[in-house]
């Protein structure tokens, strides 16, 4: 963007990037605040007024005029399957942020018109029942209504997934179908599958049935992958912790982000953990990745960070609140030992799944058993994922070994659930985050996107302030809550910390990566309801303008377009575009309609049931009574 006054200086030093006129949260404790900053070589070389960075313009330098605006460190999610995500993408219709039940039906029904035969529709995470009007899942019925000949697949958190007909017999479910073990697949009186799967209380129904369905093949697996980061770099994230996770094998489907990263092409920097798949060779696939790569081989873009988040699947509970808290097995502790050994022994961190208290202290047992020998804290990472239920004694055995956590706002999309099973003062402690912090515990922050909760950063950072369910709920009361100060910092320079780049990003230092986010509202001054709707309109990793919109419209790299044609993203885009807080009378009077719409089709639902004859009843208006 030209700016007058700003004269180029034919200088050695000139900056590649620089952003102006602009209010710069920079992290950086010694001097948190800025008006303008620039890059060279992918790194912040000045950091000032807009005087002090003028002498870096050159005759080639980008100019970014931020108008006033926001500027933050680019966000981290400590704990994202963004390799996984990102090879179903643009495979995935997004219910995340849709606000009724009826909307997002119809989106599903111009979805299954236009998905070719042999296709499926799937909606895979991101939402919960709880954010729509309605506050109700889909049925059976409306899915078959909506779709009578296309497979549909519905995801709902880690409890439940709806199919409808058509979806059935694609996977092959029928009376005879065993219940597979931890899951149960429902019937009506016939015996026939009625189209609910339920985890009971293992989500390995609900996955093993979504692997059913097609999957990319070829360049369009990059082009998926390509459309995620950039969906991701819209929110102003800039790097991500990469969980792993089930049906995520290695090497293979890790080729497509080390393909990007070769080209120069992720829009991402992508951290990411390697997770054992087959029970009963944990311990050999262990073995054998440590003699292929090691922790933190690769670069700034691509890098091992350590095993995890399952290391042996006996010792992974499940985070279904709708069911009662799995019991694991008496023995795991003995070959849970071997890998946390094997690990430590030859310089591996790893990253552990525990949501309950349970998991974690038998884990630390077996940790303390092996710190006599030397073993903890041995100068390797390693840390706790989730631990919604994780006790005091717990976290003050974590910081004794050397420890770290990592918190997901799960409980955004569940804390509802988590509140009827086990009541409001446990859920006011799900997890502990300022019990944490006050033990000067590093923790990170992260969504768990995208088969749970949504990839969407701002969702999780209003959890983390607010303490409010995405159903409007406030379950965690002020004493569990932070600062926007404190949340910002979980989700940057605590990110950081737990791959060992502390010294290099999460802040905007001179010699720090020059990933940043020019915001669409103030973080620290817009209403704590309105969080949720902040976006990026100007996404910056090392130097590179990966996203662009509004003033800053085609700076941004161009990417292939969505492929195939037919591909949910490709028509409804990602995120749904909520576009902040609106209460003009003009949005009022659409609620009015919308809700007037629902009443009609709440009235239509009854007389189908029986519950209502045909006839209206006659309207009744005390002030026209004789």
């Amino acid at each position: 963007m030209p700016v007058g006054g700003l004269v180029p200086h034919a200088a050695d030093d000139a900056a590649d990037l620089i952003v102006r006129n602009a209010k710069i949260y920079t992290g950086d404790s010694g001097r948190p605040h800025a008006g303008a900053l620039a890059i060279r070589d992918g790194l912040v070389t000045a950091v000032g007024d807009d005087a002090e960075v003028a002498p870096f313009v050159g005759p080639a330098t980008t100019v970014v005029d931020a108008l006033g605006r926001r500027v933050i460190p680019g966000l981290n999610d400590a704990h994202l399957h963004v390799i996984r995500g990102g090879l179903n993408y643009v495979l995935e219709l997004r219910w995340d942020g849709v606000p009724t039940l009826r909307q997002a039906l119809a989106m599903l029904r111009e979805q299954a018109a236009r998905t070719p035969k042999g296709q499926w529709v799937r909606v895979v995470g991101g939402w919960s029942a709880e954010q729509f009007a309605e506050r109700r899942l889909p049925t059976p019925a409306e899915l078959n209504a909506a779709a009578p000949d296309t497979p549909v697949f519905v995801l709902h958190l880690y409890q439940s997934a709806i199919l409808n007909r058509a979806a059935l017999r694609a996977v092959g479910y029928t009376k005879e179908t065993p219940d597979p073990r931890g899951g149960q697949i429902v019937r009506g009186r016939s015996g026939e599958p009625n189209g609910m799967l339920l985890a009971a209380p293992s989500a390995l129904i609900l996955y093993s049935t979504l692997a059913k369905a097609p999957t990319l093949e070829g360049e369009d697996k990059k082009t998926s992958t390509q459309h995620f980061l950039r969906e991701l770099n819209r929110f102003g994230l800039t790097s991500a912790i990469d969980a792993a996770g089930g049906f995520q094998n290695f090497p293979d489907n890790y080729g497509t982000v080390t393909e990007l990263a070769r080209d120069g092409q992720l829009t991402l920097r992508i951290a990411y953990h390697l997770f054992p798949q087959t029970a009963g060779q944990e311990l050999d696939d262990l073995a054998r990745w440590i003699e292929m790569v090691r922790p933190e081989d690769g670069d700034e873009w691509l890098r091992l960070n350590g095993a995890g988040e399952n290391l042996t699947w006996a010792a992974a509970d499940f985070e279904n609140f709708a069911q009662p808290r799995p019991e694991l097995s008496g023995g795991y502790e003995a070959g849970f030992e071997k890998a946390v050994r094997l690990l430590m022994g030859h310089g591996w961190g790893f990253r552990l799944h525990a949501t309950y208290d349970e998991t974690i202290r038998r884990d630390l047992a077996v940790f303390e058993k092996l710190a006599a020998e030397g073993l903890f804290p041995a100068g390797n990472r390693w840390l706790f994922d989730h631990a919604e239920t994780v006790s005091p004694d717990s976290l003050d055995r974590v910081a004794a070994l050397g420890g770290a956590m990592s918190v997901q706002n799960r409980m955004s999309f569940q804390g509802e659930v988590f509140a009827r099973r086990y009541g409001l003062g446990a859920a006011a402690e799900a997890p502990p985050v300022r019990a944490m912090l006050a033990r000067g515990l590093t923790v990170g922050a992260g969504t768990d996107a995208t088969r749970v909760s949504s990839y969407n950063p701002w969702v999780a950072l209003h959890w983390l302030i607010s303490g409010r369910t995405l159903g409007g709920v406030a379950l965690r009361p002020p004493q569990n809550r932070v600062d926007r100060e404190t949340a910002l910092a979980m989700y940057t320079r605590a990110g950081a910390a737990l791959t060992g780049e502390d010294e290099v990003k999460g802040i905007l230092r001179e010699g720090f990566f020059g990933d940043l986010a020019i915001l669409s509202d103030d973080y620290f001054t817009v209403r704590e309801g309105d969080i949720p709707h902040i976006e990026s309109l100007l996404t910056v990793v090392g130097g590179r303008v990966v996203h662009a919109v509004a003033e800053y419209e085609g700076m941004a790299e161009e990417i292939p377009a969505v492929s195939p044609e037919w591909s949910p993203v490709a028509h409804f885009g990602g995120h749904w575009a909520t576009g902040g807080a609106d209460r003009s009378g003009a949005r009022q009077a659409e609620l009015l309609g919308e809700a007037a719409a629902e009443s009609e089709l709440h009235w239509q639902w009854r007389v189908q049931r029986g519950l209502a004859d045909g006839g209206r009843p006659e309207p009744y208006d005390p002030c026209f009574v004789l």
